[in-house]
């Protein structure tokens, strides 16, 4: 009796001790130059440090954490001009490289810098290219960066709307080493104001995919679109046209499948304009034998629309929702997920249709690769998004569908979140994290007038449980969950506000 007894203890133990180590959070000291508005990017993990770039008036940095988000030291880039345009990091396990564009008079040039684990630079950077764009050119971002999933590949590219119905692109393909694979000057004719490009994507092979597409006069929806390939060692085009038919479509994204050479295409459908979202358009390509696999329209069942409405009437249930991300699955098929976003206001509240990212071409006829998104993927910057006043920002359900390798829905379900904030949307939405065997979501919930970071979990199946509190949440710690990012297999970095201060906290699943 006494054996069993204290064997029932040693499991109960066991047990306890395994929840314990269930998760793990270490925080960053504050550091004192940086403010909350310092802006920052995520680097990553890089031979056992921890990399976060950082920039405040002219300033650029680069702080080494170690594992236990101890700084080791803060490297200041000093060789930097004073206003760099935009700065693409591509971490490796042993090195990173530092993609930026600065302008010098009347030229924008490209470099390419190699820093070591230690955010040394051992060597001068490596320039690209340059371009004059003239004194008065308001637009002065011309350089635009892809990776391929693998690293191995790394594209810097240019495209100049020289005429009209004309863009002439520049491409620079590289390797992990950055040693030149191909450079290519090309011309992609366009029909009229209303095709733009968008989507553009580097596959592992290094062939350039992105979509040419067509919308409506007033700007509304895409009608018309094609696949654009351009082979890595090939300076020419490949055009493959979709059949949208009837459909009017709306936040059009592209996710490749480097294991099976397809590129997946995905948006919201309506019948008629003005209408309320159908369903989900679907096509697939497989640009090894360049054809498309299928294509076709996926209606939303009235019982995934009332799982779906929030405080929206049952049609218009989809209306808010914007796609966030697409996971390929080991079956070929595909998880989505999209986010219910909107803002209220006493003037103009935002929606989809009052087009509140302009058009897809900025001054000087440079062309902008960053077309139609809800917030940036880009760095950190507190004044991007942040500066309407009397604006009360929106993000509330996450809507994951599963699909099949034929385009098939096999189940859906809900992330239930219901999250506002005024003037600011810092640290509102959400950070998916994928650990293998489940997807996990991070997102903060009120409490008492203090946000508390929410951990819910996504089954392989579509079953969501809400996790236990995690452990060692600091009270004044404020989390930003979107803005954080995945370093390894089951850790993530997420930036807080902690008395004003930006710092950082790392999470091991």
């Amino acid at each position: 009796m006494h054996t069993l007894h204290r064997l029932h203890l040693l499991l109960l133990l066991l047990f306890t001790g395994t929840a314990a180590m269930a998760q793990k959070i270490s925080y960053s000291v504050p550091e004192k130059d940086d403010y909350k508005s310092t802006e920052f990017e995520i680097i990553g993990k890089v031979a056992g440090n921890i990399l976060v770039y950082k920039t405040d008036r002219g300033d650029y940095f680069v702080s080494v954490y170690d594992n236990a988000m101890q700084l080791k030291d803060r490297i200041k880039l000093d060789f930097l001009p004073k206003k760099v345009i935009s700065m693409d990091f591509v971490a490796y396990p042993n090195k990173v490289l530092m993609f930026y564009q600065f302008q010098r008079k009347d030229a924008v040039y490209s470099f390419c810098a190699t820093m070591t684990p230690d955010a040394k630079f051992n060597d001068a950077p490596v320039m690209i290219d340059s371009t004059r764009i003239g004194f008065y050119s308001k637009e002065n971002k011309v350089y635009s960066v892809e990776i391929s999933e693998d690293k191995n590949r790394i594209m810097v590219y240019k495209i100049n709307q020289d005429k009209e119905d004309n863009n002439v692109f520049y491409t620079f393909l590289y390797d992990s080493a950055v040693a030149l694979v191909n450079n290519s000057r090309l011309s992609l004719p366009m029909q009229g104001k209303k095709q733009f490009l968008s989507n553009f994507n580097l596959t592992n092979e290094g062939d350039f995919i992105f979509n040419k597409l067509e919308r409506t006069s007033n700007r509304d929806y895409v009608i018309s679109g094609s696949m654009v390939r351009k082979r890595s060692l090939v300076d020419s085009f490949e055009t493959t046209r979709m059949e949208f038919k009837a459909q009017l479509l709306d936040e059009v994204k592209m996710k490749l499948d480097n294991s099976r050479h397809t590129a997946l295409v995905t948006a919201f459908y309506y019948k008629q304009k003005r209408g309320n979202v159908e369903g989900m358009y679907l096509y697939k390509y497989d640009y090894a034998s360049d054809k498309p696999l299928y294509e076709k329209t996926v209606i939303f069942s009235n019982e995934l629309k009332m799982n779906a409405r929030g405080e929206s009437n049952t049609n218009s249930a989809f209306n808010d929702y914007f796609i966030r991300k697409v996971i390929n699955t080991s079956n070929g098929g595909f998880l989505l997920a999209a986010e219910s976003f909107y803002t209220s206001s006493r003037y103009q509240p935002w929606n989809r249709w009052n087009y509140m990212y302009g058009g897809p071409y900025g001054y000087g006829g440079m062309y902008s690769p960053y077309y139609y998104s809800p917030y940036s993927s880009m760095y950190y910057n507190p004044w991007n998004w942040n500066n309407s006043q009397g604006v009360r920002y929106h993000y509330d359900n996450v809507a994951v569908l599963s699909f099949d390798e034929e385009g098939n829905m096999q189940w859906s379900n809900f992330i239930r979140k219901s999250q506002y904030d005024d003037n600011a949307d810092l640290y509102l939405s959400y950070l998916m994290v994928n650990v293998g065997s489940e997807l996990r979501f991070l997102y903060n919930e009120l409490d008492r007038r203090n946000y508390m970071l929410t951990d819910v979990s996504l089954a392989p199946g579509g079953k969501i449980n809400r996790m236990p509190t995690l452990r060692n949440l600091d009270k004044g710690f404020t989390w930003m969950p979107r803005y954080g990012k995945q370093i390894s297999g089951r850790t993530v970095l997420i930036p807080c506000v902690y008395r004003n201060y930006i710092c950082f906290a790392k999470i091991d699943f």
